[in-house]
C-alpha cells in the first residue's frame, strides 16, 4: 500500500496541490470529452432532425391540444419555445467553441510532429543522396566491363605481335643456321 501511494507522489508539485492536479487534469479532460461529444452531435442530421420534431409538435400541441392542456401561448408567439431555444443556442455556442478549441490544440500538435517528420525525412533523404554521389563517384573510378574487355583485347593483341615477331626471328634464324 505504502510503495503504491509512494509511486503516486509527484516530487515536483507541493504535498497539497499534488493530488488536486491529477484530478483538476482529469475533470479539465472528462469535461473537453463532454465538450466535443456535445459538438459531435449537435453536427449531425439526426440533431437537426430531432431539434425539428420537438419544435414541430411543441408548434402542434399548443396549437391543436385543449385551451387547458396547452402550457404556450400562440398568441404570444411561442414565448416558452423561443426561450427553450435561446437556452439550448446559449449553452451550445460556449460548447462547440470549447470542442474547437480541443480541436486546434490537436492539429497544433499533429502539424508540428508532421514538420519535424518532415525534417527529418528531409535530413534523411539529403543524407541518401549524399550517399548516392559518393558511390557514383567510386564507381567511376573503378574499371567497367567494357574498359576490362578493351584492355584485354589490346593484350592479346600485343601478345599476337610478340608470338608473330619470334616466329619470323626463329624462321630466319634457321637458314643462316644450316
Amino acid at each position: 500500500m505504502a510503495r503504491a501511494n509512494r509511486s503516486d507522489q509527484r516530487l515536483d508539485a507541493p504535498k497539497g496541490l499534488r493530488n488536486s492536479a491529477k484530478r483538476n487534469r482529469a475533470s479539465k479532460d472528462r469535461f473537453g470529452r463532454f465538450t466535443e461529444g456535445v459538438a459531435r452531435g449537435m453536427g449531425t442530421p439526426w440533431f437537426l432532425l430531432g431539434l425539428s420534431l420537438f419544435v414541430i409538435a411543441w408548434m402542434a400541441w399548443n396549437t391543436l391540444a385543449p385551451e387547458a392542456w396547452r402550457f404556450d401561448s400562440i398568441s404570444l408567439g411561442f414565448i416558452a419555445l423561443t426561450l427553450v431555444l435561446s437556452l439550448q443556442a446559449s449553452y451550445a455556442a460556449p460548447l462547440i467553441l470549447l470542442a474547437q478549441n480541443r480541436q486546434d490544440d490537436r492539429d497544433r500538435v499533429q502539424i508540428e510532429q508532421d514538420r519535424q517528420r518532415s525534417e527529418r525525412n528531409l535530413a534523411d533523404t539529403e543524407y541518401l543522396a549524399r550517399e548516392v554521389v559518393a558511390l557514383r563517384l567510386a564507381m567511376r573510378d573503378m574499371a567497367s566491363k567494357d574498359f576490362i574487355r578493351s584492355e584485354l583485347r589490346v593484350l592479346l593483341e600485343q601478345l599476337d605481335e610478340r608470338s608473330d615477331d619470334r616466329d619470323d626471328e626463329t624462321m630466319n634464324a634457321e637458314p643462316d643456321a644450316r
